[in-house]
């Protein structure tokens, strides 16, 4: 097993498929006034909330953020969202996240968010390793890894440190 650590994206390139995923996100909604963005818990909401900073500089949009908090290892029943249903209904809405390993937190996400009718429903993620074990899948990513079932991948958010390791 490996235990040294390798930077799979810099801080320069994270930025850079932050702003590719929020001109994608643009494009698919161009035609809207509003849109909400929901980040699960953590990074995840970090990745939303940088998604949201770019959206509102390159577009008239106006963003909704709205935090996504759920208990990763027991997620049934457990999803709640920073705003209430109403809010979002009606809407396009794209679920964010900082990596799909399993897909477990994105498809319960999902689940969440189809008990109210939205307009259209996205999901972004930075990294996507392949492992996936539910049948979701990332309309917006960054970069996609082929990894080990053993290997790990962590996103890094600071003011002037991002990275992706494993």
């Amino acid at each position: 097993m490996r235990t040294d650590t390798n930077i799979i994206l810099t801080h320069q390139q994270i930025q850079h498929k932050i702003k590719r995923i929020a001109y994608q996100i643009y494009e698919t909604n161009v035609d809207e006034q509003e849109i909400v963005i929901a980040g699960i818990t953590e990074n995840g909401y970090v990745f939303a909330q940088r998604l949201k900073t770019i959206l509102e500089e390159i577009s008239n949009i106006s963003v909704i953020l709205c935090e996504v908090s759920m208990n990763k290892k027991k997620p049934q029943n457990t999803v709640t969202t920073s705003i209430e249903p109403v809010e979002y209904q009606n809407k396009s809405l794209v679920l964010a996240d900082d990596v799909l390993n399993s897909g477990t937190a994105l498809i319960y996400g999902v689940k969440h968010f189809l008990e109210v009718p939205l307009k259209r429903f996205k999901t972004a993620v930075l990294v996507n390793r392949n492992h996936k074990k539910y049948p979701i899948k990332a309309d917006f990513k960054g970069i996609s890894l082929s990894t080990s079932l053993n290997e790990h991948v962590t996103v890094k958010f600071g003011n002037e440190d991002l990275a992706v390791l494993r």
